[in-house]
């Protein structure tokens, strides 16, 4: 790596690759919100959409002229001129002017096969299309951000073919130039002779090139330095996708791109979430603002939310497991030594440490997690003890709360006294109804609550019994609790305990809420699965009511 490779560009292009994975659809507005997030993380370029190719992204561009971004540029994406196109007459060209914004980003042939049997084209046309289209972009005052598509397999087949298309790109004064592994098929080995390649071909170049552009005024630089302008654009086919990112990086790239979360097209592309963290805490380097790097998870947390996807477990660094600790020995070892079981403090990327609770968590986690509420307990207090005892009972009798935290937190509060009930259930029905073959099945459920000595009741329909519970319970609470209309259920699962007792067997229900900022989990148990519901249910709502009152008094209930 060279010793002035200090600072390394990142170019998100979630709402561009990223839209093109399976599920996920932006509207105008999610693009808006998603573009003030990465925004306000600190990415240098957002990559934002194609207006050649889709109106929506017109649209978007037209209202995101009005985007007061405070570090990052927008960039409309598209590729190099048509074949027997003039670059001046070319509509896809056009669109991305249209697009107005500072930086645009093309794509361009790399691979002599796509050349020949994509295009139907000659090599020598190729170039001409690569040089023509950044040159005329660059004439319209552009910043030019050049994807040698398919770079690295091209280089594996043509190795001179794929390097002469970087000079083509090159050559006319491209601000950037992305080597992309566009079928994420290459491993690092790969990446890195491909990029050691790229640089040394360029080097040359780059002490004859002198090319005035906007980016190089704004920067006071009249000459293009070779180890400024090569970057990184991989897929992860092979699940190399980070550790290719981080080759590349090492090589020489000091331009990075890929989508927050991971997505895109096929598996995916290069996760920032995972590379950002890499670079500042792992390489020593800088790529977003001295600061942001804590507001990591809730930047992932509220990208996913816009998505409607949800945030892998065990995504390194911001997956709610990423520092979650089960095995009696290691939240030991994290209470004596943070290090000896966590290679870097949580709190650097805006995560928190869990212990979870288990048979085989020991009373050390379970203490740990009661110092939250009771600051100077120990692991042989009387209460910690019960604690430990009450977990393997219920265990036992199918509960599980590793992965459901809120309703852990109900049990160790009613074992310390500091448990206060904010409502109770006084009886509910819940009906579903198929009325004959040919007509539609339908679940209706109605509620009587108790809070504060005052009834209240409510009913509701639902596209099945657990959500008709679930309106009708926050339907009669939100005449006491209005915050409650913030809370959604943003996932729901069911697993039959023992399935020996086959229909009659215990069930687990396991809710995972959110209030938009906050997600929490919480777990019912029982052999009736709407009761296993309804129980999961009445946690996961006294959790957002006792998790505000707190914050807002700043005291445990």
């Amino acid at each position: 790596m060279n010793d002035k490779q200090e600072k390394i560009e990142i170019l998100d292009t979630t709402l561009r690759d990223g839209a093109q994975g399976e599920g996920i659809s932006f509207s105008v507005q999610d693009k808006i919100a998603v573009a003030r997030a990465l925004d306000e993380l600190g990415v240098q370029w957002i990559e934002a959409g194609n207006p050649g190719s889709n109106p929506k992204d017109l649209e978007f561009f037209a209202l995101a002229a009005n985007l007061k971004l405070e570090n990052a540029k927008l960039a409309a994406f598209g590729s190099t001129r048509k074949k027997n196109v003039k670059p001046a007459e070319d509509v896809q060209l056009q669109s991305l002017l249209f697009a107005e914004t500072p930086v645009v980003v093309v794509f361009g042939k790399s691979w002599d096969l796509h050349v020949t049997e994509i295009l139907r084209a000659s090599l020598e046309e190729n170039l001409d299309m690569i040089s023509e289209t950044i040159a005329f972009l660059k004439e319209k005052g552009r910043i030019v951000i050049y994807d040698a598509e398919h770079f690295f397999d091209g280089f594996v087949a043509n190795r001179e073919y794929a390097l002469s298309t970087l000079k083509a790109a090159f050559s006319v004064g491209a601000d950037r130039i992305a080597l992309c592994d566009t079928n994420g098929g290459s491993f690092p080995d790969a990446i890195t002779a491909g990029v050691t390649a790229g640089l040394e071909y360029l080097a040359p170049l780059s002490q004859t090139t002198s090319v005035e552009t906007p980016l190089l005024q704004e920067t006071a630089i009249k000459t293009f330095c070779c180890m400024d302008k090569l970057g990184i654009h991989v897929h992860n086919d092979c699940g190399m996708a980070t550790a290719n990112t981080i080759a590349a990086v090492k090589a020489g790239c000091s331009h990075v791109q890929g989508t927050l979360l991971g997505f895109g097209e096929r598996c995916g592309n290069a996760a920032l979430a995972e590379i950002i963290p890499n670079i500042e805490l792992k390489m020593g380097l800088r790529c977003i603002p001295h600061g942001k790097l804590t507001t990591l998870y809730g930047t992932a947390r509220k990208i996913a939310e816009i998505t409607n996807i949800a945030v892998p477990d065990a995504m390194p660094y911001i997956g709610i497991s990423a520092f979650s600790h089960k095995a009696g020995m290691h939240a030991d070892g994290i209470l004596k030594t943070r290090c000896s079981f966590e290679h870097i403090e949580p709190s650097a990327v805006g995560n928190g440490r869990r212990f979870l609770m288990s048979e085989v968590g020991g009373r050390a986690a379970i203490a740990e997690r009661a110092r939250k509420f009771a600051p100077d307990i120990t692991k042989d207090n009387q209460v910690i003890v019960s604690l430990a005892a009450k977990l393997k009972k219920l265990e036992a009798e199918g509960w599980q709360f590793e992965g459901a935290d809120a309703s852990f937190e109900k049990i160790v509060r009613q074992e310390l006294g500091k448990y206060q009930s904010l409502f109770a259930i006084a009886a509910y029905r819940v009906v579903s109804e198929h009325p004959t073959p040919d007509a539609a099945a339908y679940c209706h459920a109605w509620a009587k609550v108790l809070v504060d000595g005052r009834y209240e009741i409510a009913a509701a329909e639902g596209d099945g019994p657990v959500n008709a519970l679930d309106t009708a319970l926050r339907r009669a609470l939100k005449r006491f609790y209005p915050e409650l209309e913030q809370v959604r259920l943003t996932d729901y699962k069911v697993r039959v305990i023992d399935g020996k007792d086959a229909t009659a067997a215990k069930v687990r229900v396991l809710i995972e809420s959110t209030d938009g900022v906050n997600l929490w989990t919480t777990v019912g148990v029982s052999t009736d699965i709407i009761d296993a519901s309804r129980s999961a249910l009445v946690d996961s709502i006294e959790y957002k009511l006792i998790m505000d009152i707190e914050r807002r008094f700043k005291v445990y209930l």
